[in-house]
């Protein structure tokens, strides 16, 4: 029996020389998909011979927001995979096992992928939200509007623990979707999808709200909404609309034993994609805040042992040495029932809470510590960012070729510098430089470098060549570069 696995709905892949594109959380195989969408459908409820039901009506908010949901294709690097023999030989010739092992160990480099999403404009001025596995390690981004317009879309910010990107086209004027608190979502209230599944734009499908906050594997710091809503590839990034026609969520994930729709579907809440886009535009990156505990769920049975009321909570398993839980004081036993005021019903809860709070802020914890209540202040400290990266080399139109990101507070103690870019990619003239992934930029011909926009305005200004000072582990040293 297959084993039932969590997909990114994220696109359909037109490949080239074999290679792929793209993000299924556990696996990459494709099966043929059912290409029907569901149609909307009434409660079941008994009807007497005559009645008239009533069933939804989504076509006001198809006409009113139609226009503002885009078709977005991506194209990837290929992969280097090992080169079959150029010439076979006889297999009783001598070097016949030289050249199958040593010629087979040869790279080769394949050709480029292809692979389609979806998004949605938040801003008249081109901005648009989609998630970050749509747009992630793609070399190229083209935007295709409802009037058949297509632009080359500049990625602005990638965040792919929230699974949010924000990127955006140079266009004016155009229309864009209203927004919605996600809090105010009820489970069983009619939702809306608009997306390009299969790469045929502008599809519409719609279903229920199945649930709220579900906490998925891998994915810690978003609280998704789970609906019923017919999701498939090509739908990823687009939007989730309410019955009032707002968006309340990105549609982001499936639940699935063959790769397509089969009734479970997840979509970021609004109000987090906001704040990613937010801190995304404003500082290139997303900070979180962080306790450094391990959790987990309290049943039963630990209920009894450590004396609650009722089984909630998040019961503290472990205390990272010289985290900022350790320095408040916080014990393996503990079980934390409220954080900022906020009671704390399951484990999967606390991280969301914690990610949302500003790095150095005091956060008051509610604890009950072997059956008396306790309170703990905590100074939060910020979870390394590993993930977050703004696309830098499209902004710089391929001069430099890096992606890159400011360090956090604790990496530039480690690492003893004041300011500072972290390579996350790197490609064009920084590769064939030598700047290599984990680099850190500190200076610009000399010029400290302390952020993502100086940095490109620097290289702007800069002539055919120019001198990186980078810190590589313990040594700095100075790298020319050519841009050409």
């Amino acid at each position: 029996m297959k084993q039932t696995m969590i997909f990114r709905s994220l696109i359909v892949a037109g490949v080239i020389s074999g290679a792929t594109l793209g993000g299924y959380i556990a696996q990459n195989t494709m099966t043929p998909f059912n290409t029907a969408a569901a149609a909307s459908a009434a409660a079941i409820t008994p009807v007497q011979p005559g009645a008239r039901v009533a069933v939804p009506d989504f076509t006001g908010i198809v006409e009113d927001n139609g226009a503002a949901v885009v078709n977005i294709s991506v194209t990837g690097k290929g992969e280097k995979t090992a080169a079959a023999d150029a010439q076979q030989l006889d297999p009783g010739d001598p070097f016949s096992e030289f050249f199958r092992q040593f010629r087979g160990q040869m790279p080769r480099e394949q050709g480029p992928t292809h692979g389609l999403g979806s998004g949605f404009i938040v801003r008249a001025d081109g901005v648009i939200l989609t998630n970050a596995h749509v747009v992630a390690d793609a070399t190229e981004v083209m935007v295709k509007l409802t009037d058949k317009r297509e632009f080359k879309a500049k990625v602005l910010g990638i965040d792919k623990p929230s699974d949010v990107a924000v990127i955006k086209i140079d266009a004016a004027n155009l229309p864009v979707v209203k927004l919605d608190r996600a809090d105010d979502v009820k489970v069983g209230e009619w939702v809306l999808a608009i997306g390009s599944p299969f790469g045929f734009d502008n599809s519409v499908t719609s279903g229920i709200v199945s649930a709220k906050a579900r906490a998925l594997p891998g994915d810690t710091y978003v609280p998704f909404i789970q609906t019923d809503v017919a999701v498939n590839p090509g739908n990823s990034g687009g939007p989730l609309f309410n019955m009032k026609g707002e968006v309340i969520g990105i549609n982001s994930q499936i639940y699935s034993r063959s790769g397509g729709y089969q009734g479970v579907s997840f979509a970021v809440p609004i109000d987090v994609a906001l704040k990613v886009q937010d801190q995304l535009l404003q500082h290139g990156r997303v900070t979180r805040g962080r306790l450094g505990v391990g959790i987990q769920d309290v049943n039963q049975a630990l209920a009894d042992s450590f004396g609650l009321k009722k089984n909630a909570g998040a019961l503290v398993s472990s205390v990272e040495k010289d985290s900022p839980a350790a320095r408040a004081g916080l014990e393996p036993g503990d079980v934390i029932v409220r954080y900022n005021g906020t009671e704390v019903g399951t484990s999967a809860q606390l991280p969301v809470l914690v990610s949302n709070t500003r790095p150095g802020d005091v956060a008051t914890l509610e604890v009950v510590r072997k059956g008396s209540a306790k309170r703990i202040d905590v100074q939060v400290g910020e979870l390394q960012a590993e993930k977050v990266a703004a696309a830098d080399s499209a902004a710089e139109k391929g001069r430099l070729g890096v992606a890159v990101r400011p360090l956090s507070a604790e990496e530039r103690q480690q690492v003893g510098v004041a300011g500072g870019l972290v390579v996350e990619n790197v490609s064009g003239a920084a590769a064939s430089a030598g700047i290599q992934p984990g680099d850190v930029i500190l200076s610009v011909n000399n010029t400290p470098v302390r952020n993502v926009e100086q940095l490109k305005q620097l290289v702007a200004k800069a002539g055919k060549r120019l001198a990186l000072l980078v810190q590589r582990e313990d040594a700095k040293m100075y790298v020319p570069v050519d841009l050409g």
